[in-house]
């Protein structure tokens, strides 16, 4: 059979390695970047979260409070 790719140099094939690694290499910081992004994201819905859950419900109970006595129930 006809093979349709020329046989390649050693030194071709060393720096069509270093390329493909140096292209692997940069998507991997890409995807870090994007995983660090997340992470970060969710670390600070948690602490809204965390925020809310600890003094929410003084917001919650003077709420409450405020609609008695707008009602006149206080």
């Amino acid at each position: 059979m006809n093979n349709p790719e020329p046989t390649q140099s050693p030194e071709q094939n060393i720096v069509e390695q270093k390329v493909r690694r140096a292209v692997g290499i940069n998507a991997l910081r890409k995807i870090g970047a994007i995983v660090a992004g997340e992470q970060q994201t969710d670390t600070e819905k948690a602490n809204v979260l965390r925020w809310f859950a600890r003094y929410g419900w003084i917001f919650l109970l003077g709420a409450a409070l405020l609609v008695a006595y707008a009602i006149g129930f206080i």
